[in-house]
Order: C-alpha cells, then sequence, then structure tokens
C-alpha cells in the first residue's frame, strides 16, 4: 500500500501547471560540474528546459536538442539545466566526468549537474534509465513533461509553448 501511495504521488507531482519540489544536490548526492551544490530554486525568473539524462541514451533526443537551438531562443528569457543521471549507466564516474566537463566548456549557457543516487528520480517521479525533457515556466511551473524519444509532434509543442510564453 505504501508503494502504491508513493507512486501515486509521484505521478501527481508530474501533472502540468504544478510546482515541482525543490530539489538539492551537493555532496554524494551530486553537484555542479564545477563541484558546488545545486539547487532547482535557481530555476525561476526565465523558463528553463530541463534534462534528464542516462547517458546511455544521451543521443536519443539530438533532433530536438538541434530544433530548440535553431530557433535561437534568447538566454535572458530561457535557460538550460542537463542533469546526467550518473547511477543509471555502466561508464566509470571518471569517463563521464571528462564528458559533462568537456560539454559545460562547450555549452558555458547550460547548467550541468550530476545526479549520483538518482534523487531526481525519487523526488520527482521522473523515469529512471531513460531521457526525460521538461519544461518549466518563468514562475517554475510545469508546461511540458515526456521521457523518452521526442516526436517531431513533441518538438513543435515545446516550441510553441516556449514561444507563447517567453
Amino acid at each position: 500500500m505504501v508503494n502504491f501511495l508513493t507512486s501515486l504521488m509521484l505521478i501527481v507531482s508530474l501533472t502540468i501547471g504544478s510546482q515541482l519540489p525543490v530539489v538539492k544536490l551537493a555532496g554524494d548526492d551530486g553537484k555542479l560540474v564545477n563541484g558546488k551544490p545545486f539547487s532547482t530554486e535557481i530555476m525561476k525568473g526565465k523558463m528553463f528546459l530541463f534534462f534528464y539524462v542516462d547517458p546511455d541514451v544521451r543521443k536519443k533526443n539530438d533532433n530536438f536538442v538541434n530544433a530548440i537551438k535553431a530557433q535561437n531562443f534568447p538566454k535572458d528569457k530561457l535557460g538550460s539545466v542537463v542533469v546526467i543521471n550518473m547511477a543509471a549507466t555502466w561508464l566509470p564516474n571518471f569517463a563521464l566526468n571528462k564528458i559533462v566537463k568537456k560539454k559545460q566548456q562547450e555549452f558555458p549557457d547550460t547548467i550541468y549537474v550530476k545526479d549520483y543516487k538518482k534523487v531526481f528520480v525519487k523526488k520527482w517521479g521522473l523515469k529512471d534509465n531513460e531521457y526525460d525533457v521538461l519544461l518549466f515556466d518563468k514562475d517554475g511551473k510545469l508546461l511540458f513533461y515526456k521521457e523518452g524519444k521526442l516526436t517531431k509532434e513533441d518538438t513543435q509543442r515545446v516550441i510553441q509553448l516556449i514561444k507563447s510564453n517567453l
């Protein structure tokens, strides 16, 4: 019964229009690429695309990411956070750290975060071992959520949501 209620609460927390609980990562739970703590509290004041990625499927939504980049949305109105689910892969942490550090240098405006203990899976109910995409408005309300591969229709929907909420 407890597992059912926990699962139900997680489903409710991913309701469009809801505010998800604040998640903080520090120490053994996770951190920013630079080693500092991370909190989702920073995701206010502008829209945010939030990616929760199993490194084994990191290329799954390249078409989506490229379509978003091609829109050239203003960086002061749309931010991005990429959280790497470090516990979801067979790749060793030292190899992942190298990849993520390189990505952070390549895309300095994106916030890269390492989640060592699947904290977002537990706190927000995100899909484990998958590629989750979320869009938040400037007040932190959830506008879009999908796990797995995004379709062309999903991509157009996200682009329209961003445009209508800028």
